[in-house]
């Protein structure tokens, strides 16, 4: 699952997560088996080895959490506040015409001349997601389409039929 601040948990799920390394490394130092610790902490015995493994190695000191996974958002807290007040204006704001729909291509190119960093479109997405701005649906469909399923059913289809 995944989060709005880029990791997989939050700094509260990596304390708690990392307090369930601890006791299982108390438990390596008693000599308890893995499957016992597995089934006490309700986890694999696959985590639970590697745990070991990694207790064996570094002591507790080895358990401790790394921080959030994942690469750093070169943007930091104050250029995504920018970035988030650039949107709220509007694309022509920015001189992407009168259409007023933003576009992974559009923010891409925004966050590249604001701040001189590129992004890839998943990347775009991904601070998207972060700002709190989902992915747009188009509220109506081409007239086109309609038009032509409708000719369709009326003409094409009944021919067929006979």
């Amino acid at each position: 699952m995944r989060y709005p601040d880029g990791g997989g948990l939050s700094a509260r799920g990596r304390a708690k997560r990392e307090a369930v390394r601890r006791q299982a490394a108390g438990w390596f130092a008693e000599g308890v088996s893995v499957p016992e610790i597995a089934c006490r902490l309700r986890v694999s015995q696959t985590a639970v080895y590697g745990w070991r493994k990694r207790w064996k190695a570094g002591g507790e000191q080895a358990l401790a959490s790394k921080g959030p996974g994942g690469s750093r958002c070169r943007l930091d807290e104050g250029r995504l506040r920018r970035l988030a007040d650039a949107l709220e204006q509007g694309p022509a704001a920015h001189g992407f015409g009168a259409d007023q729909r933003w576009t992974l291509a559009r923010v891409s190119d925004l966050i590249a001349r604001m701040f001189r960093t590129r992004y890839t479109l998943r990347g775009t997405a991904n601070i998207m997601y972060r700002l709190g701005w989902s992915v747009q649906v188009p509220q109506h469909r081409a007239v086109e389409r309609d038009e032509a399923v409708t000719t369709w059913r009326r003409e094409t289809w009944p021919a067929g039929k006979r």
